[in-house]
């Protein structure tokens, strides 16, 4: 905001919210040098003599002032056109011409002094008033300000718009405002209150009056503006606010901001200093009230104070003494707290994530957190789904004798190392580990999450708990002589998911049929031997060998189960 980085884009959207079309002012003529009048009177530059006439024709109707946005800095080759031109100026008394500036490098905020001005031919000069004619674009080639005086050589130029209105107001027996009372920037520049767009000025061509077709009486009490209106014939032409892509002849200019000064309609610019704090203000109680909110209301709280803010803007500019400022940075600064805020947001939530789910994924399965986490007090209700799942149940044989004649220390150190190798073998492939049941555990496929061919996929965990409890067998064997291994059973089916339990104390597990199933198939498996139901060998009988053990005899079922026992994994 201090260096105006965004400078183009805060001009036009200043010029979108502060410039509006008005009224024109009816006492402001233009007689324009246009393409008509250069077919009439024939090529630029025309006779003094014609200048002279204009003058005559307008005198007679008494205009208010007259100017002429024409420099003039030398004489013509004809003296009596130069005489009849000086004749007609002095006779009038009420006519401006204009000079021009010319400004170095090194002019500075406050003191801006021409080095040279380009007057008009003397005695021209000398018989009218004069008012300088600088105009100085903003980067983009926008005419938004106005120079109203310069100093030069210990003398103060004012600008031609100034002086015409000065001219004017006297006429009227008015006391002009005083130039100081107009707010104004380092430069000397004021704010263009824009009346209207190109042409919304009235103007007449040049030989129109010249030949007598629109008397001087038209001209009565006005202000007569007499300038270049035809694109070829001077630069003099520029884009406003108004219509940026429309030339605004620089003699409509001076008629824009005449109108301005005898209305005494003016804009302050609000300091940087006092911008910045607004901007702070804003940026501090939005970041507050975004802290506050979930995104999708704070998204309309920042959509309701952007407007909110700019309706004010409107209003501060409103009125004959009205105060601008930019919006795109404070708007912009909310907008980038709203986006630093939602980032803080994702942050945190990640982190709390990351730390609920090390701390409650050692007591519940990280699926199970994950689940929580993501549903959050909606998905803790009491409940469950029908879905088809594969169950595990592993327990280890041999471990009630081998904890008789061991240390309780030592039990819970070995009971560990095996529960731990369940657990990790059951999450390498996806599993979700339910419970332990004191040397027991058990896992379930394919829920809370949607799990692909998880038959396979828990055998392929009951043989990495097969080929990683060797190490520990013989670790156990040589120590206290005594061997411990591992018995799974596997069965797969339709069971009920969910939360099951109290309000105030639940469990997210799985129960059924399949589930008894699978614990009676287990508690027939002996050490190192891993059964599987006939219904998971129909889905993964491709990707093993097993041998077939026939039917076996459950508690609760009245016929036998068919069970394989699995050999090989072809599949890891």
């Amino acid at each position: 905001m201090y260096f105006n980085s965004f400078e183009t884009l805060d001009y036009r959207l200043q010029d979108a919210l502060y410039q509006k079309q008005e009224r024109g002012n009816p006492d402001i003529v233009i007689i324009g040098i246009d393409d008509e009048s250069l077919d009439f009177l024939g090529r630029w530059p025309w006779p003094r003599d014609y200048h002279g006439e204009l003058v005559r024709i307008l005198s007679e109707g008494e205009p208010a002032a007259i100017g002429f946005d024409i420099i003039m800095s030398e004489p013509s080759n004809d003296e009596y056109e130069d005489h009849y031109l000086l004749e007609m100026v002095e006779e009038a008394g009420n006519l401006l011409f204009p000079l021009y500036g010319n400004f170095g490098s090194t002019a500075r905020r406050g003191s801006l002094e021409a080095v040279s001005v380009t007057r008009p031919f003397d005695p021209l000069d000398q018989l009218s008033s004069l008012g300088h004619i600088n105009t100085l674009m903003d980067n983009d080639g926008i005419v938004r300000k106005a120079i109203l005086t310069f100093n030069y050589e210990g003398e103060k130029i004012n600008s031609f718009s100034w002086e015409l209105y000065r001219i004017y107001q006297e006429s009227l027996g008015k006391e002009p405002m005083k130039m100081e009372d107009i707010p104004m920037d380092p430069w000397q520049r004021t704010s263009i209150r824009y009346s209207g767009e190109p042409k919304s000025i009235e103007m007449i061509p040049y030989y129109l009056v010249v030949t007598g077709e629109i008397p001087g009486e038209y001209f009565r009490d006005k202000i007569v503006l007499v300038g270049p209106t035809a694109i070829g014939l001077a630069d003099d032409y520029y884009f406003t606010p108004m219509a940026p892509q429309v030339p605004m002849y620089g003699v409509e200019i001076h008629g824009n901001i005449i109108q301005q000064l005898i209305e005494g309609r003016f804009w302050a610019e609000v300091s940087i200093l006092v911008q910045i704090g607004i901007l702070m203000i804003l940026g501090l109680l939005g970041y507050y009230l975004f802290g506050k909110f979930r995104p999708g209301l704070s998204l309309i709280i920042l959509l309701a104070m952007s407007l909110g803010f700019v309706a004010i803007l409107k209003y501060m500019s409103l009125g004959d003494r009205g105060y601008i400022l930019s919006f795109v940075y404070p708007i912009g600064f909310l907008g980038t707290q709203y986006i630093a805020v939602l980032g803080e947001k994702f942050i945190l939530e990640q982190l709390e994530k990351k730390r609920v789910t090390d701390v409650f994924g050692k007591y519940v399965a990280p699926q199970i957190v994950n689940k929580i986490l993501d549903e959050g007090e909606e998905g803790l209700h009491l409940g469950g789904t029908r879905r088809d799942i594969t169950v595990l149940f592993v327990d280890i044989r041999g471990f009630t004798p081998l904890s008789e004649s061991a240390e309780p220390e030592e039990v819970v150190s070995i009971l560990n190392d095996y529960l731990t190798l369940c657990a990790q073998s059951i999450f390498k492939y996806g599993g979700t580990l339910d419970k332990y049941i004191g040397d027991a555990a058990m896992a379930i496929y394919n829920a809370p999450l949607d799990l692909d061919n998880h038959q396979l996929r828990a055998v392929q965990t009951a043989w990495a708990m097969k080929e990683g409890a060797g190490p520990l067998q013989e670790r156990l064997e040589k120590r206290f002589g005594r061997l411990v291994r591992f018995g799974v059973g596997i069965h797969t089916g339709p069971a009920i998911v969910g939360n099951i339990g109290a309000d105030f104390r639940m469990d997210f597990t799985a129960i059924g049929d399949t589930v008894n199933t699978a614990a009676r198939i287990e508690s027939n498996s002996q050490g190192g031997q891993i059964l599987i139901s006939d219904q998971v060998y129909e889905q993964v009988k491709e990707h093993l060998e097993v041998t077939d053990i026939g039917l076996i005899k459950v508690k609760g079922k009245a016929q036998g189960l068919q069970v394989y026992q699995v050999d090989k994994l072809l599949t890891i």
